[in-house]
């Protein structure tokens, strides 16, 4: 090899080893600002809201008992009409009750028994009113002791004869608290930022939670909690 030869060779590994330096300084420093570009804050914004119920599903469940069958359904067919027409008069439409079939049931028939019972057949009766009147609805149910009045032997220790109260117009405040749950998430961003020396970023990830809808208290169940949780990431920066 000549000298020539071994100085270009020599030129050559110089400049390979100062490249390399700086190729490991750029990579360096690309990974340093990378790392801080991924610095995140995971905040949750939080919408709620009290919205009176707008739909009411209320059971009237009555039982009658007799050793005739035939006696049996002609009681519970009077019963019936005794709550439709009880209903009607107290201001709630007729359109908006409902009778389901009764439920029979045959104690001689039953394969295991707690005793001897005075009747053999005994039956529930449900008048349901479904109706979007809360108030009208909620003052009739005050007044339901007129019926037991009248013989009537109403169940109301059961799960199907529970009241029920909806919210249905969710699709109208959605919005409107899907926004506030993203405001309060980014004020929250901001103090962290603002304590940290730090300056908030883009979003990096957003999920919206799911909407809950539950009785504000036991003793307001026609009174509904809504209430939403969306957590967002935001990118931060020096």
């Amino acid at each position: 090899m000549t000298n020539m030869t071994k100085h270009q060779f020599a030129v050559l590994a110089l400049g390979i080893f100062l490249g390399l330096i700086g190729l490991g300084h750029l990579l360096g420093k690309a990974a340093i600002e990378y790392r801080q570009f991924e610095r995140t804050v995971t905040v949750k914004g939080l919408s709620e809201r009290e919205m009176p119920a707008d739909v009411v599903i209320w059971p009237l469940t009555f039982t009658e008992a007799n050793n005739d069958l035939g006696a049996l359904y002609r009681s519970l067919d009077i019963g019936t009409e005794q709550i439709r027409r009880f209903l009607i008069e107290k201001g709630i439409d007729p359109q908006q009750i409902s009778v389901n079939a009764p439920a029979i049931t045959d104690k001689l028939a039953q394969q295991y028994g707690s005793g001897r019972s005075e009747y053999r057949y005994s039956a529930t009766q449900t008048v349901t009113v479904y109706s979007d009147a809360i108030d009208t609805v909620r003052a009739v149910m005050g007044e339901l002791s007129e019926l037991g009045k009248q013989g009537l032997v109403f169940s109301g220790d059961n799960y199907m004869s529970q009241t029920e109260y909806l919210f249905t117009r969710l699709n109208d405040i959605k919005p409107d608290m899907i926004e506030e749950a993203t405001r309060n998430a980014r004020e929250v961003a901001e103090k962290f930022a603002e304590d940290s020396s730090s300056h908030l970023g883009k979003i990096k990830t957003a999920s919206q939670g799911q909407f809950s809808i539950t009785a504000r208290d036991n003793n307001n169940p026609h009174i509904k909690r809504i209430r939403v949780v969306s957590t967002i990431e935001y990118y931060l920066s020096d």
